[in-house]
């Protein structure tokens, strides 16, 4: 699925009751605002029957088969930025925009996209001048990055508010395993040590481990486990925006894109779920090792079986900076729900110079004292 498609796609647009000018979504709230009058318009709610239909999960077999039904994908306008790749989607009359990954200018063609339906979104929590306040904080801890930088981010530059795509995996496991417990035991042995040019004898513990077979049986129940679907992300940069209350996922309204970004996917349904199978392996790597117990394990084979495995496409909300440096953009990332900073950064090569110079400084320093304290 994203095939390219010449149908003209449906712009959304959200005009002012009173002024018509653009409304925007209000971050921390239920509501769209215009910056021109000052006027609040509510979000329709979505009702129960609406609310659980929207945050089912597909089934992955067919979703991995492009089997679904086709109101579970759309049409959409995206552009590939040419700098770094992220696909940028555009919404209502806009046809320029800047790359919020690594402001780069880009522009919408006329085709469409289809792709996967988002199902459920985070709306914005935090608004951008509470986001520039956790980056500038995040920023004052890093005593190597260039002034520049924290001048950029205090002179007031404008944040990009995108809700960066994920597919989230739910299943049901039961892994079977062989290995073994092992068990710490001490034996006392005597040893010969040298203490100020004479001989001594002294006995020491001697840590020894006993290894016991172990064979057994794990499970668990999997439930939205997350999968970065950008590739113009550092996959650790957006893994360490976690962890996200996913419990506040509203069902997805093109309401809570007003005046925002949206990037498709471009990491295949496929590849995300080999990204949660490994998180998942690892969480049953160490449920092995709780039901093996002793003091330490060895695992020799682990066979896990899969079912009831859904997924669904979600949109999370991300503030991000992009600051270039000596020609190279960097980028950073603040998690619009809870305020969690990551990111990039240049390294000051004075600072770093002054850093080194001063602890060569405190060394010589230290030598010489020690030199002048031993001398008679």
């Amino acid at each position: 699925m994203g095939q390219v498609d010449d149908r003209v796609q449906e712009e959304h647009r959200w005009p002012c009751e009173q002024c018509g000018a653009d409304l925007r979504f209000a971050p921390g709230q239920t509501s769209l605002k215009c910056d021109h009058c000052g006027h609040v318009q509510e979000i329709a709610k979505a009702d129960g029957r609406k609310r659980a239909t929207a945050l089912t999960e597909h089934d992955l077999a067919r979703g991995l088969a492009d089997d679904l039904p086709a109101a579970a994908s759309e049409e959409v306008r995206t552009v590939s930025c040419p700098a770094c790749g992220a696909r940028v989607e555009f919404q209502g009359a806009e046809h320029a925009a800047k790359c919020p990954f690594c402001d780069t200018p880009v522009v919408v063609d006329t085709g469409s996209h289809r792709r996967f339906k988002p199902q459920a979104l985070l709306p914005f929590q935090l608004d951008e001048r509470q986001a520039r306040d956790a980056l500038v904080k995040w920023l004052g801890r890093l005593w190597f990055a260039p002034n520049g930088l924290r001048q950029y981010t205090r002179a007031g530059r404008a944040m990009s508010g995108i809700y960066v795509p994920y597919w989230t995996f739910d299943a049901a496991t039961e892994s079977q395993y062989r290995g073994a417990r092992g068990v710490h035991y001490y034996e006392t042995r005597t040893v010969t040590v040298n203490v100020n040019g004479r001989n001594e004898t002294r006995q020491e513990q001697v840590q020894k481990t006993r290894w016991y077979p172990a064979a057994g049986t794990v499970a668990r129940d999997f439930n939205d486990v997350l999968a970065i679907a950008s590739t113009s992300l550092p996959a650790n940069l957006g893994d360490g925006l976690e962890p996200w209350d996913l419990s506040q996922l509203e069902p997805y309204s093109p309401d809570y894109l007003a005046g925002f970004q949206a990037e498709g996917y471009t990491v295949a349904l496929a590849d995300g779920h080999e990204t949660a199978k490994r998180k998942m392996e690892a969480v049953i790597t160490q449920d092995v090792r709780r039901d093996i117990g002793g003091d330490v394990q060895r695992i020799d084979h682990i066979a896990t079986r899969y079912w009831d495995q859904t997924f669904k496409h979600v949109l999370l909300p991300v503030w991000m900076a992009a600051y270039k440096y000596n020609g190279k953009s960097y980028r950073f990332l603040v998690n619009g729900q809870t305020g969690e900073v990551q990111g990039e950064r240049p390294w000051s090569a004075w600072k770093i110079a002054l850093a080194v110079l001063v602890l060569a400084l405190v060394a010589g320093v230290a030598v010489y004292l020690k030199q002048t304290y031993q001398s008679p």
